[in-house]
């Protein structure tokens, strides 16, 4: 049975976004994060777009994540590294912890090892190795040395000063490979690129700096009617009145409310749309509600579909979440519509 709910998701733009970024990423692979259940896309449906288009490597947080896409038979590197309780059973051999602290290098080397990936700490203070440790790690088969930048989408001193103790490490493993950029990071340029670029948010339609310009929208929410009413001028609409009608007027609810993900700071800033329409959100979003002006769509019934305004950098601004909360945060009660 269909839900009242859908994320309308955009196949081709999550494609041509990830053929964008990797000629951004010059010769360097250009590969996909898809944590978080592919930002909330759903990890399995972006793999096999994004492997069919020529990428061949994924970045997920934990083995549960890798698990989940391990069949579709492309590398999967588990960004948080490994615990004891992961060792446990077969681990695919398409899958490689990338190991963040020398607890983690002793635990897979105690384990017999293998593959892996390795995340070196260069001013973010976040997951990876000291820099000083990084000769210690001779043991190791390190398919790929990274770093991660902490402000990329950002004009600052950082970024170079990561960047330069990044590539001081070059030679000093076996690694076969250096990342270090992500998605603000590869709009840095040629030189932060180094072998393989990790691009997340930008593969789904966030935009981050200039040379993103080119990124499509990817996730447009839509809902639908559960009911049309009449409100009489002096009315008010929603929880504590924050809307009061300024005339008669033609109001339409919406399946979709914070428990979604569209969150209560769209209360009368949001807006929805049918056919180029726009119908501005109306009242306080409440947990499954929302309130939008339909005066301007008298055809518009109960059942009919509207979607939502939801370009990433545009809601943002209007928002003030970041990007990545507005996606990730749209919930299960979605059904998700590949087209």
């Amino acid at each position: 049975m269909s839900a009242p709910l859908r994320l309308r998701l955009n196949g081709d733009a999550l494609v041509a976004n990830w053929l964008l970024l990797a000629r951004l990423s010059g010769s360097a692979a250009c590969g996909a994060a898809v944590k978080a259940d592919g930002y909330g896309l759903g990890a399995r449906e972006v793999v096999t777009r994004l492997a069919a288009a020529g990428c061949r490597d994924f970045f997920v947080a934990n083995w549960a994540e890798a698990r989940a896409i391990a069949d579709v038979g492309v590398s999967v590197s588990v960004l948080h590294g490994v615990r004891a309780e992961d060792m446990a059973g077969a681990r695919p051999a398409n899958v490689r912890p990338v190991l963040g602290t020398m607890d983690q290098v002793r635990l897979w080397q105690g384990a017999g090892g293998g593959a892996c990936d390795v995340m070196v700490d260069t001013g973010m203070n976040r997951l990876g190795v000291a820099a000083e440790d990084v000769s210690a790690l001779g043991g190791l088969a390190i398919d790929t040395l990274m770093s991660h930048l902490a402000s990329a989408d950002e004009d600052v001193a950082l970024n170079r000063q990561q960047r330069d103790a990044f590539a001081a490490l070059a030679g000093t493993t076996n690694a076969r490979r250096m990342s270090l950029a992500n998605s603000a990071g590869i709009g840095l340029g040629a030189a932060y690129a180094f072998d393989l670029t990790r691009p997340g948010i930008a593969l789904y339609g966030g935009k981050q700096r200039a040379g993103h310009d080119g990124i499509a929208q990817v996730v447009t929410p839509e809902a639908q009617i559960v009911q049309r009413r009449r409100v009489s001028a002096g009315g008010i609409v929603g929880y504590n009145g924050t809307f009061t009608a300024p005339r008669d007027m033609e109001v339409a609810i919406l399946n979709i409310g914070y428990a979604d993900g569209y969150l209560r700071c769209f209360s009368g800033r949001g807006m929805a749309r049918v056919d180029g329409v726009a119908l501005p959100v109306i009242g306080r979003v409440s947990m499954d509600l929302t309130a939008i002006d339909v005066d301007s769509m008298p055809g518009l019934a109960e059942g009919d579909w509207v979607s939502l305004d939801y370009a990433l950098p545009e809601t943002s601004a209007l928002s003030g979440l970041s990007q990545y909360e507005l996606i990730t945060g749209l919930g299960a009660r979605f059904d998700r519509v590949w087209g």
